[in-house]
């Protein structure tokens, strides 16, 4: 039929004189785009094949994570291997301790600060995502996030601080994943031992005796407040540098005690 069309136009040059532009076009460029489709469907098959094939590779044992001792995360195995091309960096603290010994003030002003439906959501909470997009949109620059807590302590464990979409992804499938093996007590207990506090320092216990000299199970309610409130940028942001970015979020977190 194509054939057929393009003979056809072929006479209608010779008789009228007219260039038959589309039907040329037509003919030569279909296949082209047909055949571009087809590696473009084979090249997306191609990764969304290796991409799963990565994401078992890494999936976890859930049972290892939803009861038993704390283990490193991936953040505090990153800072130990930069710790050598940086010497002036101060040596890794870090002393897991379980959520019992953790003041209940402090995980509350954890839970203000950073996720406040933080037991209502099931891992992402959509409603701080678009809270987050419409305040960056207004300022025209990133400022918040709006991860939850859950999403979090999946990026610390298991993935990194990259911010490439990719990354992004296996952030939701994973905190899918530990939110249905994980309860949101034992997730708090991963989050509030492996968060960082400052350079170096990671958990709750940590940050009490690197900042006041004493245990996690101590901490009174201004100074569980003051931790929370470095979450964001702890190593500028933190009770020594006492920034007024700093101050500032400290009093908008004291407004819910």
């Amino acid at each position: 039929m194509l054939a057929r069309n393009f003979l056809r136009d072929l006479l209608v040059f010779n008789i009228m004189g007219k260039r038959p532009r589309r039907r040329l076009r037509s003919l030569f460029v279909r296949p082209g785009i047909g055949l571009l489709l087809r590696w473009s469907g084979r090249l997306l098959l191609l990764l969304i094949i290796m991409d799963a094939g990565y994401l078992f590779g890494i999936w976890p044992r859930w049972e290892l994570y939803a009861q038993g001792p704390i283990q490193r995360s991936n953040f505090i195995r990153a800072y130990e291997f930069e710790q050598h091309r940086h010497p002036d960096w101060p040596r890794l603290r870090w002393n897991p301790v379980s959520i019992g010994q953790i003041p209940q003030d402090m995980i509350w002003a954890v839970v203000v600060a950073e996720d406040a439906r933080f037991f209502e959501h099931e891992g992402v909470d959509l409603e701080a995502l678009k809270q987050a997009m419409e305040y960056n949109l207004e300022k025209k620059r990133l400022v918040y996030g709006g991860s939850t807590i859950s999403q979090q302590t999946v990026k610390n464990v298991f993935l990194s601080s990259s911010r490439d979409p990719l990354r992004k992804w296996h952030e939701l499938l994973l905190t899918i994943g530990m939110e249905r093996n994980l309860s949101k007590k034992r997730i708090l207990e991963h989050y509030l031992n492996l968060a960082e506090f400052g350079r170096g320092i990671y958990g709750v216990d940590a940050a009490a005796r690197h900042y006041w000299g004493i245990p996690a199970s101590r901490l009174n309610r201004k100074q569980a407040i003051e931790l929370a409130a470095t979450l964001p940028s702890p190593v500028k942001n933190n009770p020594r540098t006492r920034t007024r970015a700093f101050e500032r979020r400290v009093r908008k977190i004291r407004r819910y005690f």
